[in-house]
């Protein structure tokens, strides 16, 4: 299926699809693409696996979403010169000092979100999305709360209830 498809049978509803770990809807899409920097500027997805959120996201809408991955093959929406792939779970992508703005979605480890704050968090970025499993984000919330981005929202914005959007911005 191609993403205009995809994008077609979006409801208010979040859905599960096959090949992605966030429920989506077209809340979500329509709240994300009005948060997230419009092109020329564009957002880092580290962890982006197979593209169809980011995809789904620059879809007619704007918005510039690059992935993350490490390895190049489980990428089906994004277009290669936006997919790019780091050497292990704990390499970082130096084009992340560039991004406006990161998505973490469905992260595995709280130490790369720190890592990547550590490393390039005083550079251009301005704004993260964290997406996940609600249960997850006390694990995740010191990585944001002892850094210089510990401004955060939770915006109600189109997922299950199950999972939570956090929105980080510099303090």
């Amino acid at each position: 299926m191609d993403i205009t498809q995809i994008a077609n049978q979006l409801s208010s509803s979040p859905t599960r699809f096959p090949d992605c770990c966030l429920a989506i809807s077209s809340n979500l899409i329509s709240s994300m693409v009005a948060l997230l920097p419009k092109e020329p500027a564009f957002t880092l997805s580290i962890g982006s696996g197979s593209g169809l959120l980011e995809s789904l996201l620059g879809y007619q809408n704007g918005v510039s979403v690059q992935g993350v991955e490490v390895g190049s093959s489980v990428n089906r929406y994004l277009a290669e010169e936006d997919m790019h792939v780091v050497t292990g779970a704990w390499g970082l992508y130096s084009f992340a000092q560039q991004a406006t703005a990161w998505m973490f979605v469905y992260p595995r480890d709280p130490k790369l979100v720190t890592k990547y704050i550590d490393t390039y968090g005083d550079d251009a970025v301005e704004l993260i999305v964290w997406l996940g499993p609600r249960v997850d984000w006390p694990d995740y919330e010191p990585c944001f709360r002892q850094s210089s981005f510990s401004e955060l929202s939770f915006p109600g914005i189109g997922l299950t209830p199950y999972e939570v959007a956090v929105v980080a911005r510099k303090s």
